[in-house]
Formats: C-alpha cells, sequence, structure tokens
C-alpha cells in the first residue's frame, strides 16, 4: 500500500497525488479528498464545493483539454485513465504537458489556467474531480485540440478510434490559444503607508488606490473581477481614531472597518482567493501588560470597535483568511517617528506620552511577514510587530531626537490624562504590546523595533540634516 504523498510536476502548480489504498476480501477503501493530511504534505487548501462523477462506458472515451475557471482534484474510483494535461496559463510554462496514469491510487491537482483531459483505459470508468467554484452554464474557458501537434500527447488509444464529442473535435490548436493571465495578488488601499510597503514585497501584485476601486462603494466592490486575484491584502481602513468618536466618522470608520471586511470575506468564499486583513493592538483594553491572540477583544473607542468587528466577520466569514494584528505603524507617510523627526529638526521641544506601553511596527516588516505567512502558515489570527523590549512614545521620540543631534531633554514627559486635557481625544489602551509567540512558532523572527528605528534614521540622513 503507498503511503500519502504530494509530488510536483513540470508544470507549476499541478500535483500527482499518491493515495494509500486500503484492500481486504470485499474489495477497497481511500481517503479521496482528506482537507488535513493532503495540506500538510503542500496541496494546496483550495476549499472544495461541488463534487462530480463522470461515468465512461468504454474504453478510448477520452474529453477535454478544458481550463475551466477553477482548480479540481481528478482521480478514477473504478478503473484506469491516462490522464494529459498542458498549461494554457501565460509565462514560460505555457504549452508544457503533463501525463499520468490515473488509477485508484494516483489523483492530481490541477490548477485553474491548465486545460485537463483523459481517456479510459478500461470499460466503466468512474472519473471524479472535486471544484472549488460552482458550475453554471454559459461560463466561457480555454480549450485545445487533443490532436495538436505541438502538444503531441500520445493518447494510448488513436483519437481516430476514441469516443470523442463534437464539440471537442473543434477545440482551437496552441497556436490560436490566447494564454490565461495568471491570477495575481490584489493590494487595496495602495496608497496607504502599509499599502506603499507591500507593493515592494508584492511587485507583481494589482494595487489600487480609491480612483481605482472605491471599497466603500459596495457595488463597485461587487462588480471587481475578483476571478484574476489568488490574495487580496486588505490595507484599506479608516485609522482617524479621533474623528471616529463623531457621528459623522462614526459611521464611515465603520462602513471601511467592519462592513467592507464583511464582505470580503464573503467575496474570498464565492471566488477562492485567500484575504488577508490588517488590524490593530486597538481592539484591546490595554488592561494587561502583554496581549495574546486568545485574549477577549474589548475596545476603548470606536476605532477599536470597528475593527475588532471587522476581524470577526473576516475570522467567522473566510476561514482560510489571515487576520494580522499590529500596532505603532510606520511607513511611508505621515507617522510618529515623520513627525519627531520633524519637531527635532525645527528645534520643537514637543510633550509626549510617557504612560502608554507598546512596539514599533515598520510597515516593510509587516509586509515581510505578511509573505513568509502566506507561504506556509496556517490561517487564522497572527500578532504582527517589530521585535524586542516594549517601551513608550516618550522614549522612542528621544531616541529620535538623538538621532537628530538634539538632546534627549527637549522632549517632555507627560501622561495621558495631561496630553489629553482640553482635547477631543478617543481613549487609548495603555498597552498595546502584543504577544508574538504565534508569529515565531510560524517561522518568522521579527527585527527588533530599536535596529528597524536606527536603520530608518540612517536612511533619514540621506535626505536631511537628521
Amino acid at each position: 500500500m503507498n503511503e500519502l504523498a504530494v509530488e510536483t510536476t513540470l508544470i507549476p502548480g499541478l500535483l500527482v497525488v499518491r493515495l494509500p489504498v486500503h484492500k481486504d476480501a470485499r474489495g477497497w477503501f481511500k481517503e479521496a479528498w482528506q482537507r488535513q493530511k493532503m495540506v500538510d504534505l503542500g496541496l494546496p487548501d483550495f476549499a472544495p464545493v461541488q463534487a462530480n462523477v463522470s461515468f465512461n462506458n468504454t474504453r478510448g472515451a477520452t474529453r477535454g483539454l478544458h481550463a475551466e475557471p477553477w482548480d479540481k482534484l481528478v482521480s478514477v474510483s473504478t478503473g484506469r485513465a491516462f490522464g494529459a494535461w498542458v498549461d494554457l496559463r501565460e509565462g514560460p510554462s505555457f504549452g508544457a504537458v503533463f501525463t499520468i496514469e490515473l488509477t485508484p491510487e494516483v489523483a492530481v491537482f490541477v490548477p485553474r489556467g491548465v486545460a485537463n483531459s483523459y481517456q479510459t483505459l478500461t470499460d466503466a470508468v468512474a472519473y471524479s474531480y472535486l471544484v472549488n467554484a460552482h458550475w453554471r452554464p454559459g461560463v466561457p474557458y480555454r480549450a485545445v485540440a487533443l490532436d495538436d501537434p505541438t502538444c503531441a500527447i500520445g493518447w494510448p488509444v488513436p483519437l481516430s478510434e476514441a469516443e470523442i464529442s463534437d464539440k471537442d473535435r473543434t477545440n482551437p490548436r496552441l497556436e490560436d490559444v490566447e494564454p490565461a493571465v495568471r491570477r495575481r495578488p490584489l493590494i487595496l488601499g495602495a496608497n496607504g503607508q502599509l499599502g506603499r510597503a507591500l507593493q515592494v514585497e508584492f511587485p507583481d501584485a494589482v494595487a489600487v488606490g480609491r480612483a481605482e476601486l472605491d471599497v466603500a462603494d459596495l457595488e463597485a466592490l461587487e462588480a471587481w473581477g475578483w476571478d484574476d486575484h489568488d490574495v487580496v491584502l486588505n490595507a484599506a481602513a479608516w485609522t482617524k481614531v479621533d474623528a471616529a468618536e463623531t457621528q459623522e466618522g462614526r459611521r464611515a470608520c465603520w462602513r471601511l472597518n467592519a462592513d467592507v471586511p464583511a464582505r470580503l470575506a464573503a467575496l474570498s468564499r464565492e471566488h477562492g482567493f485567500t484575504l488577508v486583513h490588517y488590524s490593530t493592538d486597538y481592539v484591546y483594553d490595554g488592561t494587561e501588560p502583554e496581549h495574546s491572540e486568545d485574549e477577549q477583544v474589548a475596545p476603548l473607542n470606536a476605532y477599536g470597535q470597528s475593527k475588532a468587528a471587522g476581524d470577526h466577520a473576516v475570522l467567522a466569514g473566510a476561514p482560510d483568511a489571515l487576520v494580522l494584528r499590529t500596532s505603532w505603524l510606520i511607513g511611508d507617510g505621515p507617522n510618529f517617528v515623520a513627525t519627531m523627526r520633524r519637531l527635532a529638526l525645527e528645534g520643537k521641544s514637543p510633550s509626549v506620552v510617557d504612560d502608554q506601553y507598546g512596539r514599533l511596527t515598520f510597515c516593510d516588516e509587516l509586509a515581510a511577514a505578511t509573505r513568509h505567512l502566506l507561504d506556509g502558515a496556517e490561517a487564522g489570527l497572527f500578532h504582527v510587530s517589530n521585535g524586542g523590549e516594549p517601551t513608550t512614545w516618550f522614549a522612542l521620540a528621544q531616541h529620535v531626537f538623538r538621532a537628530c543631534g538634539r538632546e534627549a531633554g527637549s522632549v517632555v514627559p507627560v501622561s495621558t490624562e495631561q496630553f489629553a486635557a482640553g482635547k477631543a481625544l478617543a481613549a487609548r489602551p495603555a498597552s498595546g504590546v502584543l504577544a508574538l509567540d504565534r508569529l515565531r512558532r510560524a517561522g518568522f523572527e521579527p527585527a527588533s523595533q530599536v535596529d528597524a528605528l536606527e536603520r530608518a534614521l540612517a536612511r533619514a540622513q540621506t535626505s536631511s540634516t537628521c
């Protein structure tokens, strides 16, 4: 009996699955689909939604070559078949051919864009396939001629003697097939600090801001071509924490931070993309010195409440999604470090809060962690920030001032209560420190926030006197 195994092929993403078949005097049994075991061995967690069986009466029945817009796992339950696949996706593997004999012990995972076909080698062949999109009439798909000379598939039963449908006899030659565009990541909120960092980490992604896709417009959201994307990175959010306390701000905040993620979760199920959603330490009340992913959320302000609602919607509505909670974000754009650096250069002496604790998260670190987790971590909730000892906003401001040649004493420490006096500010958690154990167990070791800060300030020196 074979051991369960997953093997790569010369067609990227086309995988051969060796299945254990348990036999006795009564017949045999196999696990045709076992999500946990197969995913652990490298099969994509492709979330099948429909199971189909094609029964073939006689040897020589031939079907294909069809590249439908979904992924599939194919196998046979009775008899034997010759399977053949041709890559119709754009890129260097376009036109690549792979063949193998299908028996109850052999299954093949076929990514969308790869044309699939088979020819029965015995009578009474039951060919089954799981797909991750519902079949519906009129769905267009690419196809290629069974006898295409470029593909040169060595059919065991000559096509002149095979049973082939009239439609399959008219499939186009490979040279006439327009390659399928490979699914590319989509970055929402591409003009923000995180969105810009994600574009560097995912250079092949489609990056859209509000001008290209206003995610708050649900009609525009529904009309987007989601089938073109395998990953959606949702960096779009309402981040004006204090403005969210107003009536108008609260409504806009909930639309972007709660309603939109909930709809994206539903779209990810419908279209088979992996959703990555970014969240915040503001979902916690800050009473614990360090927050684990298992801690009950208890946000103190409207912004945190909206983000917590969005997190729950994604985690409940898209089981294969990643939700990455982060803290004290620093990137290319307005942020705390940039503000302190500007004040230092201007000779100012700011008052900075000294009783809120956390860690900085540099956007390039968050983008790199995103890439790492997408490449093999289990779905779910992760905390992501830079590492090192937690500190306060005041201590970080002092660090920036010293790097700019100013005295650390130029920064004045104040309490949160003192800083908020006379201002319309939302409540903030006293501790935004995120536990990073789950991230480390997934194999990602975040860089120290101090080291990352020093690198950022060193880069800034090349463009100014600081």
